[in-house]
């Protein structure tokens, strides 16, 4: 079974991250849309929100599950005996970034390789991300064209 895990924070979930799971549902059996926690880490929406906007966006995906973790994505991935990461790209500064990650997996799994898959973000949604999602929420802007219905606050 080809299984991927698509690892992130969705503090929310955008529309560049729906545009890399819709395009990635016919490649996989299953995407587990896996939520990192970092205790660290001060988000906008709590755990319980951004499942609820991952899972009602992806309600119409019988390949696509939610999921959390805490510590590194790899031994997630490991635990779930997962073999693919699923990450998207938008720009270069994110290839050369995910691109150490990548090696760096690849390095700590040795005898149980973990491929990255990368794809790269449709054009049209290349410059949406979180953090810019969050500023426009924070300052009562119009973020509802950058992020599925389900994300409503």
């Amino acid at each position: 079974m080809r299984i991927a895990v698509f690892p992130g924070s969705f503090d929310p979930i955008t529309l560049g991250h729906y545009d890399i799971v819709e395009r990635a549902a016919p490649l996989f059996d299953k995407i587990i849309i896996a939520i990192g926690q970092n205790s660290q880490k001060k988000y906008m929406f709590s755990l319980e929100q951004r499942k609820e906007f991952i899972q009602k966006t992806f309600k119409d995906f019988p390949n696509v599950e939610v999921d959390s973790f805490e510590g590194l994505t790899i031994d997630y991935c490991q635990s779930k005996k997962v073999n693919f990461i699923l990450r998207g790209l938008r720009n270069p500064a994110d290839f050369e970034f995910e691109k150490a990650i990548a090696q760096t997996n690849r390095t700590l799994t040795h005898d149980n390789k973990i491929e990255t898959i990368f794809l790269l973000t449709s054009a049209g949604k290349s410059f949406i991300s979180s953090s810019i999602v969050r500023e426009i929420i924070s300052f009562k802007g119009h973020y509802e064209l950058l992020v599925p219905d389900s994300v409503r606050v």
